[in-house]
Protein backbone atom coordinates (compact mmCIF):
# COMPACT_ATOMS: atom_id res chain seq x y z
CA UNK A 1 0.00 0.00 0.00
CA UNK A 2 1.43 3.30 -1.05
CA UNK A 3 -0.81 5.73 0.81
CA UNK A 4 -3.59 6.06 3.34
CA UNK A 5 -6.18 6.13 0.54
CA UNK A 6 -4.99 2.71 -0.65
CA UNK A 7 -6.15 1.24 2.67
CA UNK A 8 -9.59 2.74 2.13
CA UNK A 9 -10.17 1.34 -1.36
CA UNK A 10 -10.96 -2.25 -0.32
CA UNK A 11 -13.53 -1.34 2.35
CA UNK A 12 -15.11 1.28 0.05
CA UNK A 13 -15.47 -1.25 -2.77
CA UNK A 14 -16.90 -3.81 -0.35
CA UNK A 15 -19.41 -1.27 0.94
CA UNK A 16 -20.43 -0.41 -2.63
CA UNK A 17 -20.78 -4.11 -3.53
CA UNK A 18 -22.92 -4.67 -0.44
CA UNK A 19 -25.15 -1.72 -1.34
CA UNK A 20 -25.62 -3.02 -4.90
CA UNK A 21 -26.34 -6.52 -3.57
CA UNK A 22 -28.96 -5.07 -1.23
CA UNK A 23 -30.61 -3.13 -4.04
CA UNK A 24 -30.58 -6.25 -6.21
CA UNK A 25 -32.16 -8.35 -3.42
CA UNK A 26 -34.96 -5.83 -3.02
CA UNK A 27 -35.45 -5.57 -6.79
CA UNK A 28 -35.66 -9.37 -7.03
CA UNK A 29 -38.16 -9.44 -4.15
CA UNK A 30 -40.35 -6.81 -5.81
CA UNK A 31 -40.20 -8.63 -9.16
CA UNK A 32 -40.81 -12.00 -7.50
CA UNK A 33 -37.70 -13.60 -8.98
CA UNK A 34 -34.55 -15.32 -7.73
CA UNK A 35 -31.08 -13.77 -7.83
CA UNK A 36 -30.24 -15.88 -10.89
CA UNK A 37 -33.43 -14.82 -12.63
CA UNK A 38 -32.66 -11.19 -11.83
CA UNK A 39 -29.21 -11.59 -13.40
CA UNK A 40 -30.89 -12.98 -16.52
CA UNK A 41 -33.38 -10.10 -16.61
CA UNK A 42 -30.52 -7.61 -16.27
CA UNK A 43 -28.99 -9.07 -19.43
CA UNK A 44 -32.27 -9.02 -21.33
CA UNK A 45 -33.46 -5.59 -20.18
CA UNK A 46 -32.45 -2.91 -22.63
CA UNK A 47 -31.00 -5.38 -25.13
CA UNK A 48 -32.51 -6.00 -28.54
CA UNK A 49 -32.50 -9.71 -27.83
CA UNK A 50 -30.15 -12.14 -26.16
CA UNK A 51 -29.73 -15.80 -27.00
CA UNK A 52 -30.04 -18.44 -24.29
CA UNK A 53 -26.43 -19.42 -25.07
CA UNK A 54 -25.27 -15.85 -24.36
CA UNK A 55 -27.15 -15.89 -21.07
CA UNK A 56 -25.71 -19.29 -20.14
CA UNK A 57 -22.16 -18.21 -20.95
CA UNK A 58 -22.45 -14.92 -19.07
CA UNK A 59 -23.99 -16.48 -15.97
CA UNK A 60 -22.02 -19.73 -15.99
CA UNK A 61 -25.12 -21.90 -16.38
CA UNK A 62 -26.00 -24.72 -18.73
CA UNK A 63 -28.29 -23.94 -21.64
CA UNK A 64 -30.79 -26.40 -20.17
CA UNK A 65 -30.99 -24.51 -16.89
CA UNK A 66 -31.31 -21.23 -18.80
CA UNK A 67 -34.16 -22.68 -20.85
CA UNK A 68 -35.96 -23.60 -17.62
CA UNK A 69 -35.30 -20.14 -16.21
CA UNK A 70 -36.60 -18.46 -19.37
CA UNK A 71 -39.72 -20.63 -19.14
CA UNK A 72 -40.33 -19.34 -15.58
CA UNK A 73 -39.70 -15.72 -16.59
CA UNK A 74 -41.98 -16.13 -19.60
CA UNK A 75 -44.79 -17.40 -17.35
CA UNK A 76 -44.34 -14.23 -15.26
CA UNK A 77 -44.68 -12.24 -18.51
CA UNK A 78 -41.20 -10.72 -18.13
CA UNK A 79 -39.62 -12.14 -21.30
CA UNK A 80 -40.68 -13.48 -24.67
CA UNK A 81 -38.91 -15.64 -27.20
CA UNK A 82 -38.52 -14.50 -30.81
CA UNK A 83 -36.99 -16.21 -33.85
CA UNK A 84 -33.41 -15.17 -34.47
CA UNK A 85 -33.33 -13.06 -37.66
CA UNK A 86 -30.12 -14.65 -38.98
CA UNK A 87 -30.26 -18.22 -37.68
CA UNK A 88 -33.51 -20.17 -37.68
CA UNK A 89 -32.13 -22.61 -35.09
CA UNK A 90 -31.79 -19.87 -32.47
CA UNK A 91 -34.17 -17.71 -30.49
CA UNK A 92 -33.77 -14.27 -28.99
CA UNK A 93 -35.05 -13.50 -25.53
CA UNK A 94 -36.50 -10.02 -25.15
CA UNK A 95 -37.99 -7.99 -22.32
CA UNK A 96 -41.72 -7.47 -22.29
CA UNK A 97 -43.42 -4.13 -21.66
CA UNK A 98 -44.41 -5.50 -18.24
CA UNK A 99 -40.76 -6.03 -17.31
CA UNK A 100 -39.80 -2.62 -18.68
CA UNK A 101 -42.54 -0.95 -16.62
CA UNK A 102 -41.60 -2.83 -13.44
CA UNK A 103 -37.87 -2.16 -13.81
CA UNK A 104 -38.41 1.50 -14.60
CA UNK A 105 -40.62 1.90 -11.52
CA UNK A 106 -37.86 0.34 -9.42
CA UNK A 107 -34.90 2.18 -10.96
CA UNK A 108 -36.23 5.63 -11.87
CA UNK A 109 -36.18 7.14 -8.35
CA UNK A 110 -32.53 6.14 -7.91
CA UNK A 111 -31.54 7.32 -11.38
CA UNK A 112 -33.45 10.58 -11.02
CA UNK A 113 -31.48 11.50 -7.90
CA UNK A 114 -28.10 10.19 -9.12
CA UNK A 115 -26.92 13.52 -10.54
CA UNK A 116 -27.66 15.57 -7.44
CA UNK A 117 -26.72 12.88 -4.93
CA UNK A 118 -23.63 11.49 -6.65
CA UNK A 119 -22.37 12.84 -9.97
CA UNK A 120 -22.55 16.54 -9.16
CA UNK A 121 -20.17 16.02 -6.23
CA UNK A 122 -17.24 15.22 -8.53
CA UNK A 123 -15.33 17.00 -11.25
CA UNK A 124 -15.20 15.61 -14.77
CA UNK A 125 -11.59 14.53 -14.19
CA UNK A 126 -12.53 12.77 -10.95
CA UNK A 127 -15.38 10.95 -12.68
CA UNK A 128 -13.02 9.92 -15.49
CA UNK A 129 -10.75 8.36 -12.85
CA UNK A 130 -13.72 6.59 -11.26
CA UNK A 131 -14.79 5.21 -14.65
CA UNK A 132 -11.25 4.00 -15.34
CA UNK A 133 -11.05 2.40 -11.89
CA UNK A 134 -14.42 0.66 -12.30
CA UNK A 135 -13.48 -0.71 -15.74
CA UNK A 136 -10.14 -2.05 -14.51
CA UNK A 137 -11.72 -3.47 -11.34
CA UNK A 138 -14.53 -5.10 -13.34
CA UNK A 139 -12.05 -6.74 -15.73
CA UNK A 140 -10.07 -8.01 -12.75
CA UNK A 141 -13.24 -9.40 -11.18
CA UNK A 142 -14.30 -11.10 -14.43
CA UNK A 143 -10.90 -12.75 -14.77
CA UNK A 144 -11.15 -14.19 -11.27
CA UNK A 145 -14.76 -15.25 -11.80
CA UNK A 146 -13.56 -17.28 -14.80
CA UNK A 147 -10.82 -18.76 -12.61
CA UNK A 148 -13.43 -19.83 -10.05
CA UNK A 149 -15.68 -21.34 -12.74
CA UNK A 150 -12.86 -23.74 -13.55
CA UNK A 151 -12.77 -24.97 -9.94
CA UNK A 152 -14.86 -27.97 -8.89
CA UNK A 153 -17.62 -27.35 -6.33
CA UNK A 154 -17.06 -28.19 -2.67
CA UNK A 155 -17.76 -31.73 -1.53
CA UNK A 156 -21.04 -32.50 0.21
Amino acid sequence: MSSDIDAEVGPAVQAYQASVAGFDRESARILGVSASELACLEMVFGADGVTPREIADALGFTTGSVTTMIDRLSRRAYVTRHPHPDDGRKVLVRATPRLTDRVNATMEPMLASACADVLDRFTTDELATVVRFMRVAAAHQVAHTERLRAEPPADG
